[in-house]
């Protein structure tokens, strides 16, 4: 059975719900909703990934998620994800207690991947053009091949076994809507069936690729039913009531 993943965005410019939940008590509230909605797992991010979005220090990016984390993490344990690509900030929070790491920039920092090692944390590895920033990455080339996606996600899958993980801690993610044309994130929503040797995370809430009624929920439980027709463990969504049809 598929797991939800409700999105929690403490920031001010995320495309879908910026500024809605930047202040603390909103934002637990919030989460306290998801949870009650059916979610299985919180993912909470205090930087947007869109373009032109303003890019954060460890620093600034921990003053927002302190308050949010000191409370929902004894609350909700082992059901906290941490968007972060940032060592102290996991480093930070783990003295709270365990989190799950979803690493959009894909755990090309190797120092992510020494600290989850030595905390043999469980995390979630997005498929990210190696080398590049998030604004780098959507002025980059697309990809246009399903296959380089699965290749380059093998290959960081390996490298954090090699690191001291086991393939039960690592959740792949094809990265939908990060460097990649229109078709390729359209096939990826079927990425699970590529990899069934992985848990997969499949995240298409809201994205530009599914066209222009991509805020309306029946645009995205169709693409929701693709990802779990194909295999996917988690999708990673903004309405958790409305995909509960799914789950």
């Amino acid at each position: 059975m598929v797991q939800l993943v409700g999105i929690l965005n403490v920031t001010p410019d995320s495309f879908s719900d910026g500024g809605e939940f930047l202040n603390p008590v909103a934002a637990i509230k919030q989460a306290e909703h998801l949870f009650n909605d059916g979610a299985s797992l919180v993912d909470i991010g205090a930087e947007s990934t869109r373009p032109n979005a303003e890019v954060l220090s460890d620093e600034l990016e921990w003053a927002r998620l302190e308050p949010i984390l000191t409370d929902l993490i004894p609350r909700y344990p082992s059901k906290i994800s941490l968007d972060t690509y940032h060592p102290a900030t996991i480093r930070k929070a783990w003295k709270i207690g365990p989190v799950i790491i979803n690493d959009v920039t894909g755990f090309n920092n190797p120092d992510m991947t020494k600290t989850v090692a030595l905390l043999q944390a469980t995390v979630i590895v997005s498929h990210f053009p190696n080398g590049m920033t998030i604004q780098q990455a959507h002025k980059a080339i697309p990809v246009t091949s399903v296959e380089q996606v699965k290749d380059d996600l093998l290959a960081r899958a390996k490298e954090l076994e090699n690191a001291g993980l086991s393939r039960d801690q690592i959740i792949l993610d094809p990265g939908i809507g990060f460097g990649k044309t229109p078709e390729v994130n359209e096939l990826l929503l079927s990425f699970a069936s590529l990899v069934p040797q992985y848990k997969v995370m499949i995240g298409y809430s809201r994205k530009r690729f599914l066209g222009e009624n991509r805020m309306e929920l029946a645009t995205n439980l169709e693409a929701g039913k693709i990802a779990v027709e194909s295999g996917a463990a988690y999708l990673r969504v903004h309405d958790v009531a409305g995909h509960n049809l799914l789950a």
